[in-house]
């Protein structure tokens, strides 16, 4: 099947704000529509030849630059940053927002979330307030709780604020989150060693002007907040239990805390009686596995999964 890759939009959310969004779209009714969300510091147009995968094999995609990220941060004029207040519940609103005009455009046809980093983050949010919508969900690169390190990130937000304002941008929060990252890796070419062993992809994501930067203190704030939020018993008993729930990291992802914040949050969604909730781990895979050395693997792992799910 074909593809037209020059679909883009933008839909408005009641707040005001404008959100940029592209589509992927099969030349036949699609079987399945796959929303994604795209991961901190990154944008929707990075996914576009896992997309053509996915079109390929019949299903449509959709996605959107969330709040503070590529086109929606131009468009809106706000970069590194969520919004004011709810910021997290904002995003994970947008999300839904798109999902009804995949419904509107796409009527009766199933719809799975597929959410990277900390788009897997606003995907357990989005399953938490809006799974009844959706077919299945694809959690990739995701984590447990933060635990005590998360709640030293908070206080350190909340100085932060208190002192400079929710729109500054945060190089200690930045250090504090990610300095870490890239201390298992050697011999060391980057910064950003820790999201690909491919060298050209890491380099294609440096070049990118979309991607990287430091992030606001009132992002931050929001994210850690966020993340303590999906990790919640009570929140993940909101999730209906016949949502299947499909979890995938790299044995050597920093954010999955080399697999053991992933199985966190596997243990999590079983014990809050969620039935169908399988995961796999890809062997010294880092941080984005659909650009790692075997993404072919991962790409047609998900397919199938999904091609089950129908």
């Amino acid at each position: 099947m074909s593809v037209n890759t020059h679909l883009s939009f933008t839909f408005d959310i009641n707040d005001g704000f404008k959100v940029f969004a592209r589509k992927w779209v099969t030349e036949e009714n699609p079987r399945a529509i796959v929303q994604i969300a795209h991961g901190m510091a990154e944008h929707i147009e990075r996914y576009d030849e896992f997309a053509k995968k996915l079109v390929a094999e019949g299903f449509s995609v959709y996605g959107n630059d969330h709040r503070g990220h590529g086109r929606t941060a131009q468009l809106n004029g706000m970069s590194g940053y969520f919004d004011d207040e709810q910021g997290f519940e904002r995003v994970a609103g947008d999300m839904a927002q798109l999902t009804s005009v995949i419904e509107r455009e796409n009527p009766n046809v199933p719809i799975f979330i597929f959410g990277h980093s900390m788009g897997s983050f606003l995907s357990r949010r989005y399953i938490q307030l809006h799974g009844n919508r959706i077919a299945g969900v694809i959690l990739c690169g995701t984590g447990g709780n933060l635990g005590l390190s998360g709640k030293i990130g908070r206080l350190i937000t909340r100085w932060e604020i208190k002192k400079h304002g929710r729109q500054t941008p945060s190089s200690r929060m930045n250090n504090l989150i990610f300095g870490g990252y890239n201390k298992a890796f050697h011999p060391k070419q980057t910064d950003f060693d820790w999201l690909s062993r491919d060298e050209k992809e890491v380099n294609k994501y440096i070049e990118d002007p979309f991607c990287g930067g430091v992030f606001t203190t009132g992002f931050f704030s929001d994210l850690l907040e966020g993340i303590e939020l999906v990790n919640s018993p009570q929140n993940i008993k909101r999730i209906p239990s016949t949502l299947p729930i499909f979890l995938i990291s790299g044995s050597a992802d920093p954010v999955g805390n080399d697999t053991k914040g992933v199985l966190q949050a596997y243990q999590g969604f079983k014990q809050a009686g969620i039935g169908d909730v399988t995961y796999k781990f890809y062997e010294n895979a880092r941080h984005e596995l659909l650009n790692e050395v075997n993404k072919e693997e991962v790409s047609s792992d998900i397919i199938q999964w999904i091609q089950t799910h129908l």
